[in-house]
């Protein structure tokens, strides 16, 4: 997907543009090509982006280390606020008030849809990847340890057998 040029928003009808795809995700290793639709329109001081997404990824199962398959699907919609750069942001400390603390871009930016999408399947993952209700870890075998088999351990049986005695 093509990074969009925010101010070309305003000249489409409803300041809108959909976008469907069928296409893997540069970041994201999944099985399936990501298939979904996206919706990015322009409301004056944000976007308001919103998908209907879908694809199958290979997790490792946190449980039992086994691999296994994991429809991931994503109906989301989220507002980015669009401000104007200032010059204090170029610089590279600065105060920021509690209401800086949201998602924005300039107001004369690019929307990178492809980067949104990664960022919104990536939050979307399972936390705990477990393949089944009744998976199991796999089973510890203990070895027992045999002094005869190494003999760099000999002259230290020596010594525990005399304090044995």
């Amino acid at each position: 997907m093509e990074a969009i040029y925010i101010p070309q928003l305003l000249k489409l009808p409803e300041q809108t543009e959909t976008i469907t795809f069928e296409e893997s995700v540069e970041g994201l290793d999944s099985l399936t090509p990501v298939r979904g639709t996206m919706i990015i329109a322009h409301r004056g001081n944000f976007l308001e982006v919103s998908t209907n997404a879908e694809t199958i990824m290979t997790l490792v199962c946190d449980r039992c280390l086994k691999n296994y398959n994991y429809r991931l699907s994503l109906k989301i919609s989220e507002m980015i606020w669009l401000k104007n750069p200032s010059p204090s942001a170029l610089t590279g400390e600065r105060e920021i008030a509690l209401e800086d603390l949201f998602e924005s871009i300039p107001i004369n930016g690019y929307f990178e849809p492809s980067t949104w999408l990664y960022e919104q399947l990536s939050l979307n993952m399972p936390v705990r990847q477990i393949c089944s209700q009744n998976c199991q870890p796999p089973k510890y075998q203990q070895e027992q340890f045999h002094p005869s088999l190494d003999s760099r351990w000999s002259s230290l049986a020596a010594i525990k057998k005399q304090f044995e005695q």
